[in-house]
């Protein structure tokens, strides 16, 4: 284990997001005040940053399929007002119009 908290867990200490400790192995280790670290740490640093930065990924993505999901609820109220007003215009047009009125069948047999 580590006597000193290495450079990711100061600064999520400190307040820094995930995405400010973006930080490849090299850099993790060098911030580890130069310590010799053995083959062991150097693998878990490495899969710890492999982690860390597929997670960034991940949000990454998420971020993108939020925004687009709701560029498409925008769009689908846009579209369902649009149709109503179409549907409505449509209605207009069918009530005016002699072909689509109502015929009542006992005015003409008289």
């Amino acid at each position: 284990m580590w006597r000193r908290k290495s450079y990711f867990q100061e600064s999520v200490d400190s307040g820094s997001t995930v995405s400010d400790s973006k930080l490849d192995c090299e850099q993790v280790m060098m911030n580890a005040d130069m310590e010799v670290i053995d083959p062991e740490n150097q693998v878990e640093l490495e899969e710890k940053t492999r982690l860390i930065n597929q997670v960034l990924e991940l949000q990454h993505t998420l971020e993108e399929l939020s925004a687009r999901v709701d560029a498409v609820k925008e769009e689908n109220l846009k579209l369902k007002s649009e149709n109503q007003v179409l549907g409505q215009y449509i209605e207009n047009l069918m009530s005016a119009s002699s072909v689509f009125q109502t015929t009542d069948t006992k005015s003409k047999r008289k």
